[in-house]
């Protein structure tokens, strides 16, 4: 399974932060006609992301297109098990996504919407939190 990463950081280690409010952009399907969005905040790993885009390709059989809308940008660290405080911040531990409602996750196109449907359900029950089935408009549901 390939990591999915940035290329290049301006800081290796980053802030937890705080995850607040609504979607600010990133919540309309630009690109495709179904598509998976968020209704909880929370975080989620390049891994899980992976498993989600695994599951819809497998499910399509190499037919439609998939758009991944988020990309894990955020390092979290982690210091190792039974070490004592101090002596700095742990190494980096793996890339989240940090999401929050109203994202939209994965878009796809060319599949018939049931194809879509079950497709993006099955990426859903991958993620860490509850998602929903969106439609663009315009767009005929069969």
């Amino acid at each position: 399974m390939a990591n999915i990463l940035p290329a290049k950081t301006k800081y290796r280690k980053v802030q937890k932060g705080r995850n607040r409010g609504m979607a600010k952009g990133g919540d309309s399907i630009d690109f495709g006609d179904y598509a998976i969005q968020a209704l909880e905040r929370g975080k989620c790993s390049a891994a899980q992301l992976e498993a989600a885009r695994v599951a819809i390709n497998r499910h399509f059989k190499r037919r439609g297109k998939v758009w991944m809308r988020v990309f894990p940008q955020k390092s979290v660290t982690k210091k190792p098990a039974e070490t004592r405080m101090g002596k700095g911040k742990g190494g980096v531990e793996f890339w989240c996504a940090i999401i929050k409602p109203g994202s939209v996750l994965f878009e796809v196109s060319g599949v018939p919407a049931s194809m879509a449907r079950e497709a993006l359900r099955l990426a859903d029950g991958k993620l860490p939190f509850k998602c929903r089935f969106v439609v663009r408009e315009g767009v005929e549901i069969l």
